[in-house]
């Protein structure tokens, strides 16, 4: 897989949340997602003891709240989308603050807001305990289809490359007194976005060829083995097991 590639979100520790084999962190985070979304909305006690855990999780893992919170900005469009819910559904109407809104509406907003806040949050604690390059392995662990996992592989490493020719281009067009103020600018921004597009291809083209050259067939190479035992699934498997014992209350009670 190459060297490490870091990222913004994740967060260097030795906590025993870091430690966990990064394919146990995925399946754990794709088994609590699964409970939280099969949870009925009416059981809002249910979504808060799901924050509760979340919580716990981010104290062992050593994240801060404050970090937490602002990497939930991320949720915003579903936040808007939420906020119209109640003006848009239609259904009994009540009334909140003065303001008539639909009872479908209401529950229907809260349900997204709840169920998606929670999802961000649990992906969020994911991509701070965990780098980029342990998430390709642990997807590869757990049998991902390898052409997708080199897909993202080769997207995560020339992300950065293909941002910083955009930096040296849009510095190269100021340096020539360029400055986009309306759409008469917009025509020498299509084609600087045409020239990046053939940058980016030939680019793509050498990379595969030297790969090619230092015998590439169709497969990256392994090169460490990630295994777990069945301690770190036990400690991976607690979050998703609690979070179904209160999805099960929540479906009797």
């Amino acid at each position: 897989m190459g060297a490490g590639h870091a990222h913004k979100l994740y967060r260097h520790g030795h906590s025993p949340v870091h430690r966990l084999p990064p394919h146990c962190k995925l399946a754990a985070v794709f088994g609590f997602v699964l409970v939280v979304v099969s949870t009925p909305r009416e059981a809002m006690w249910a979504f808060g003891l799901y924050a509760a855990l979340l919580a716990a999780v981010a104290a062992v893992a050593r994240i801060a709240p404050l970090f937490l919170l602002k990497r939930l900005v991320i949720e915003v469009p579903f936040v808007a989308f939420a906020l119209l819910m109640p003006f848009v559904v239609p259904g009994e109407q009540t009334t909140v603050l003065g303001v008539p809104v639909s009872v479908p509406g209401l529950w229907g907003a809260w349900n997204v807001l709840a169920k998606a806040t929670l999802g961000v949050a649990a992906s969020v604690l994911l991509a701070s305990t965990t780098e980029l390059r342990a998430v390709l392995l642990g997807l590869q662990r757990l049998k991902l289809p390898p052409l997708l996992v080199q897909i993202a592989s080769f997207m995560i490493r020339y992300g950065d490359v293909i941002t910083d020719e955009m930096r040296r281009m849009s510095i190269a067009r100021r340096s020539r007194g360029f400055e986009a103020r309306g759409v008469r600018q917009w025509g020498v921004l299509a084609t600087s976005m045409g020239a990046l597009f053939i940058r980016s291809y030939e680019r793509g083209e050498r990379v595969h060829l030297a790969m090619v050259s230092r015998g590439y067939a169709g497969t990256m190479p392994v090169i460490d083995e990630v295994t777990a035992d069945r301690t770190q699934w036990a400690y991976a498997a607690a979050l998703p097991v609690l979070a179904l014992a209160v999805c099960l209350l929540g479906w009797t009670l």
